[in-house]
């Protein structure tokens, strides 16, 4: 029985990576998908505080479906972050700037 509860925990968690990097790699992890950079701001700050809100509600509310949705959700925000950094680990390679 135990198996099957965790094979549910990774299920949700695969699930929530899965939304998370979908909606960031719609709206673009490097640069906007048609919409202004602006808008492409409003996108990530709308996502973030959705994100809030379902964790005050997994934490006070104690649901641990929701709470292992939020942990395959994190790990799709934190691949998605590790996608936008690589982007400019790669850009400052290709052009170098002096930091003084």
């Amino acid at each position: 029985m135990k198996s099957l509860t965790l094979n549910f925990d990774l299920i949700y968690a695969l699930i929530g990576f899965l939304i998370m990097f979908a909606i960031l790699g719609g709206i673009g992890i490097n640069k906007p998908r048609g919409m202004s950079v602006k808008m492409w701001c409003v996108g990530y700050l709308a996502i973030a505080i959705g994100f809030d809100i379902l964790v005050i509600l997994g934490l006070v509310g104690s649901y641990v479906s929701l709470n292992n949705l939020l942990l395959g959700l994190s790990a799709g925000a934190a691949t998605g972050l590790a996608i936008h950094v690589m982007h400019h680990i790669d850009e400052e390679d290709a052009h170098p700037t002096i930091m003084g």
